[in-house]
């Protein structure tokens, strides 16, 4: 069975996967996933390394003007929206002093959709979900769990499906990094690939 090949070659790829980004606060895990959205996890390490480590609490980031933000995280694009968002979320938090598990709740904020709260939910309070990112999209439909023409909810409810839900958080995970590091958008690892034979679009590269 497909589902089964999956797991075990992601299991032995990504054994223990985690998220790449790096936080110490619930608060900093929630605003690099807003701040990740079309670009890398590793740029928005970078960018917030400082700002997270001079702005160690919510109280302190809530001191900061958006022109500030903004000359953190200019390395990551989209930064106007980007740092509006900052500032508008750590307003928000700031008042409860904490991140919630409240889906409603986080999806209410600006810049958080449900791919970013699922992220949240799922690394903080180990509630089931599945995030599905570029990567995630781009893979579910190249191991025929998705088709071509559905969008990230079809996606997601077929994802959701086809696995069993105690292991959504990881292969959420797993499926992350398999398209990060192997079946890459451009140039995949084909040829490395055991997947290979339940691949749709193998005849293409």
């Amino acid at each position: 069975m497909n589902k089964e090949i999956i797991k075990n070659e992601l299991d032995i790829l990504f054994p223990n996967p985690k998220c790449e980004l790096e936080y110490s606060h619930d608060y900093e895990l929630l605003l690099s996933v807003m701040l990740s959205a079309q670009t890398t996890d590793k740029s928005v390490n970078i960018a917030t390394k400082e700002l997270y480590k001079k702005y160690d609490t919510l109280d302190k980031l809530n001191t900061l003007s958006i022109e500030d933000i903004k000359n953190y995280i200019k390395r990551i694009g989209f930064v106007s929206n980007k740092s509006k968002n900052f500032k508008s979320i750590v307003s928000e938090i700031n008042k409860i002093g904490y991140v919630p598990n409240d889906r409603e709740y986080l999806e209410k904020l600006n810049g958080v959709g449900r791919k970013t709260a699922s992220v949240v939910l799922a690394n903080l309070f180990n509630v089931p979900s599945f995030a599905v990112d570029t990567h995630v999209f781009r893979v579910s439909k190249r191991l025929g769990i998705s088709n071509k023409n559905d969008d990230v909810l079809k996606t997601e409810k077929k994802l959701k499906k086809y696995f069993d839900e105690k292991d959504w958080n990881k292969i959420n995970s797993q499926l992350v990094l398999f398209g990060r590091y192997n079946c890459t958008s451009r140039n995949p690892k084909c040829k490395n690939c055991n997947l290979i034979s339940i691949c749709k679009e193998k005849n293409k590269n």
